[in-house]
């Protein structure tokens, strides 16, 4: 049984980093069921993996590209098509003219509950001097 070693690999991979990403990556395929290249041979999941990238039996980039899907967490069908955002900016603005601050008083003057600040600071004393004094009888 020939052992592989990280000069075979060099030779496809020069890069040390890239090849540990590229052999984790292979493994993690080989563990969740991918078909093996070369045969096994007793080894594990690594070390199969790294014979396959010295055999040239799979290519580096379409590792690199597995390992980037795998890693994002962006899908782009999240976001909201061009006619939708045009849509949601539509209502927002119809929304904003409902509730600005001149429809806000004109609301008030219709209901005739036009009330200073004061007045209702003293109405809201009284609730609860009344409230604490017949807490205090009981």
């Amino acid at each position: 049984m020939a052992r592989v070693t990280v000069e075979d690999c060099i030779l496809k991979i020069p890069n040390r980093f890239d090849l540990v990403l590229a052999a984790g990556q292979r493994a993690r395929q080989i563990a969740a069921g991918s078909p093996l290249t070369v045969s096994r041979d007793n080894d594990k999941n690594p070390i199969v993996a790294l014979r396959e990238i010295a055999a040239g039996n799979v290519h580096p980039e379409e590792l690199e590209e597995s390992l980037i899907k795998g890693l994002q967490h962006y899908v782009e069908g999240d976001m909201p098509s061009d006619d939708e955002l045009m849509e949601f900016l539509n209502e927002e603005e119809t929304l904003k003219g409902q509730f600005s601050s001149s429809n806000i008083k004109e609301t008030e003057l219709a209901l005739g509950s036009e009330i200073s600040d004061d007045e209702l600071e003293e109405e809201i004393d009284a609730d609860i001097t009344t409230e604490v004094i017949l807490e205090s009888d009981e």
